[in-house]
């Protein structure tokens, strides 16, 4: 009676989630080559010999000057001669200011190469769907509820299942039969999709906090920004100096002299699992100083573990052959939603009979 109710539980628990494991399964493979994909749409730069990047302030400028009136957010500095510095502003010409439109600026001409809104293309159509399934606050809400259900569907598959792991991974041939594959696939790939499991439900928390169902009738503003404070280049020429395990890849810029700018990065001394762009920040005043640092290793510990926690969800570390594996395991959850939907679909149509 026990294995019946554990199997039952397991079965309405896979079959709740089954259509959410496959979109997730499938967006999160994608997901996984989410910079090199959509660099695939980025223009096409012809590197000029001999002529050095030029300078964020120049960038900057040449935003301000094309776009006078837009509200300049941040830029992706460009890391070598083959890639752009991305702009992200907010502009009255585009969609009323109330969406960010990306500007791909040449990194050795300053040449405007294209625009594009920010939520423009396949790869962000897909990040949407794997955060919200387009469905705003309620797709929020479902991911975190399934994400729950996939959970008790592990437990109870490795409760119903446990006598059989030894004989899988010790390639018992008894073992190695189709009607066998769902057993199969969720031995090998337990330990990942646990892992995804966890790491997913812990980002999506927040959906089952009161602060969640508050409604605010914020509505932004758009300010047109105000020119540099001071040299942006002269200031990271000063910041490599202070701290020259950092390296900046993207900058947050301040609206006013009262804000802060923000430098986001990594510290080539963090440990492997941190992300390269968003692992650490230096923040800047109107001067240009180092106003304060919130590097990896000075923030809070529950503050870090979320940091951690969204680099193993996404694989954000280990570079190729890390993404490779999480790319192969991630569409497992997809076969397991699919070969355990096929049996029971098998098992109630001979049930019928």
């Amino acid at each position: 009676m026990k294995k019946g109710i554990i199997f039952t539980i397991h079965s309405v628990a896979g079959l709740l989630s089954g259509l959410f494991i496959l979109l997730m399964s499938l967006s999160g493979a994608v997901l996984v080559f989410h910079e090199e994909l959509d660099s695939l749409q980025y223009p096409a730069i012809v590197s000029e010999n001999n002529k050095k990047i030029i300078s964020i302030d120049s960038c900057y400028s040449i935003v301000q000057k094309q776009y006078p009136h837009a509200q300049i957010s941040n830029c992706n500095i460009a890391e070598n001669s083959s890639r752009p510095f991305i702009f992200s502003i907010y502009d009255p010409s585009f969609n009323n200011g109330k969406e960010a439109m990306q500007v791909f600026i040449h990194p050795q001409t300053g040449v405007v190469l294209k625009t594009r809104g920010s939520g423009d293309g396949f790869i962000s159509w897909v990040d949407t769907l794997h955060g919200s399934l387009h469905l705003g606050k309620k797709g929020e809400w479902l991911l975190g509820f399934f994400a729950l259900v996939f959970l008790l569907s592990i437990v109870t598959g490795i409760v119903m299942y446990w006598q059989s792991v030894w004989s899988v991974l010790t390639f018992k041939r008894k073992m190695f039969r189709r009607t066998n594959l769902h057993q199969l696939i969720g031995v090998y790939a337990l330990l990942f999709n646990l892992m995804i499991g966890i790491t997913g439900f812990w980002m999506q928390r927040y959906v089952f906090k009161k602060d969640f169902y508050q409604s605010y009738n914020y509505t932004s503003v758009l300010t047109t920004s105000p020119s540099l404070f001071y040299s942006l280049d002269s200031s990271l020429i000063e910041l490599k100096k202070t701290f020259p395990a950092f390296t900046g890849y993207v900058i947050y810029f301040a609206q006013n002299k009262k804000g802060k700018t923000a430098i986001y990065g990594s510290q080539s001394t963090n440990s492997f699992i941190h992300s390269k762009k968003f692992a650490d920040a230096v923040f800047l005043d109107s001067t240009g100083s180092v106003a304060l640092t919130r590097f990896v290793n000075e923030i809070d510990p529950s503050d870090r573990y979320d940091i951690i926690n969204s680099q193993i969800h996404y694989g954000k570390y280990g570079g190729w052959p890390v993404k490779v594996i999480y790319c192969l395991l991630g569409l497992t959850g997809g076969l397991l939603s699919i070969t355990g939907f096929l049996l029971w679909y098998k098992r109630a149509r001979k049930n019928k009979i």
